[in-house]
């Protein structure tokens, strides 16, 4: 019972700050990234998650690769990544009345799906926002798993990287889901582990695509099973 008030909490609460933000984000448009990372803080104590990091941010890397599971992966990214992030989001996220600003504001880049040209504008806007001293991230699996393993990646994130001819840093996360879950609409304090994974290169590995979701893949696996409370 506990644990749904909390999420019921933490829904009305999202509501409320991500406007509140959005709004402070047009008063001040060149903070939009401190604006951003103070909400991402005040959401890690609201919601009452501590983060346990694993290897270093590369600071080469130009394109983030994570596992989805939660809306709190991307507060997780905010908090602790230290750079101006660029997330490429469903472009079904900016339609959203009044909450599709969360896109447009900070410049972040939207992607329709349905659209095979899409990619062109992604690659565009991807180049931009580089040039602009911002890291792209995004999610290859598309949308939202359960946590126990990875969806099938799309096919985006290996275009973008290797026609921008950047390099990329996988990010593996656990516990998001158990902090909040959406669907089931459960809530919960815990502890949330972040693994950043070594940086590959596309043009030293032709199959780097493959090898970069084996790796997520092994590492995801490996701590679900030496921490339990995240299965």
């Amino acid at each position: 019972m506990f644990s749904k008030i909390k999420a019921i909490f933490l829904i009305v609460e999202f509501v409320i700050t991500v406007l509140i933000t959005i709004i402070l984000m047009y008063i001040f448009p060149k903070n939009t990234y401190i604006i951003r990372q103070k909400w991402a803080k005040m959401q890690s104590f609201l919601m009452g998650f501590s983060i346990i990091q694993t290897g270093q941010i590369d600071p080469e890397a130009k394109l983030l690769l994570l596992n989805h599971q939660s809306l709190v992966d991307i507060v997780v990214l905010e908090m602790i990544y230290g750079k101006d992030l660029c997330w490429i989001a469903k472009k079904e996220i900016q339609d959203i009345p009044l909450f599709g600003h969360i896109i447009r504001v900070p410049k972040m880049i939207a992607i329709d799906r349905k659209d095979k040209r899409s990619i062109i504008k992604i690659i565009k806007e991807g180049k931009q926002r580089i040039g602009e001293g911002r890291i792209l991230a995004m999610f290859p699996e598309g949308t939202r798993g359960d946590g126990s393993k990875l969806l099938p990646f799309q096919s985006g994130a290996k275009m973008l990287a290797q026609k921008l001819n950047i390099k990329v840093q996988p990010i593996v996360l656990t516990g998001t889901r158990e902090i909040f879950d959406s669907k089931t609409m459960r809530a919960k304090s815990g502890t949330i582990r972040v693994n950043f994974l070594l940086h590959v290169d596309p043009n030293d590995d032709a199959d780097w695509f493959e090898h970069c979701k084996e790796d997520m893949g092994r590492t995801l696996t490996n701590e679900l099973a030496e921490h339990t409370s995240h299965r």
